[in-house]
């Protein structure tokens, strides 16, 4: 007695893949992997449609979203490559905005390094900044805020709040010593 089985095609496809196809799992998991670098670029670019980041806090918010990390690497080195992300042109949009907001190169630097820029870029930038005077002016402009804000007020009390301002702004003792001379008075 012969038991005769049949098997349909899909079965005997899968138990005998064709010469030189990839197994399906493998064709399915390359498909997945390609769906996912699609995904994790179209959350990027959303990411970055909304706000400017670095590169280092675009990488966290796109691991937060579940996105692995290789992934997340491809992407961010492929908006590197087209400019369309760039740590440099970042931070100096960052220096700009910590001056606006009368701090100086230390707090800059540590408002830079939380936002994601890399320590030693960080360092550079800030380090242009300063020799173009752009920590100095700051310094002086929050001197003249603070003079106008305390004006009547006991000589000590006007610079214990410049010196406290300036110091959780992340001034240089130095240039602040100056301001506090000739504008708190």
């Amino acid at each position: 007695m012969t038991i005769n089985t049949m098997m349909d095609a899909n079965t005997f496809l899968a138990a005998h893949p064709v010469m030189g196809s990839e197994p399906q799992g493998l064709a399915t998991h390359k498909a997945q992997e390609h769906d996912d670098l699609d995904a994790c670029r179209e959350a990027a670019l959303r990411l970055l449609d909304a706000a400017p980041r670095a590169s280092g806090a675009l990488r966290e918010r796109l691991l937060d979203k579940g996105y692995e990390a290789d992934i997340v690497d491809e992407v961010i080195e492929r908006l590197t490559r087209v400019q369309l992300l760039d740590d440099y042109a970042y931070a100096q949009s960052a220096v700009r905005y910590c001056a606006g907001r009368m701090m100086g190169r230390r707090g800059t630097v540590l408002e830079l390094i939380r936002k994601g820029v890399e320590r030693a870029l960080a360092e550079q930038v800030a380090c242009e900044a300063e020799s173009e005077g752009v920590f100095e002016e700051s310094a002086w402009e929050l001197g003249r805020v603070v003079a106008r804000k305390t004006r009547g007020l006991d000589r000590q009390v006007r610079q214990r709040r410049f010196w406290s301002a300036g110091g959780r702004k992340g001034h240089d003792p130095a240039i602040l010593r100056r301001v506090a001379a000739e504008l708190l008075v």
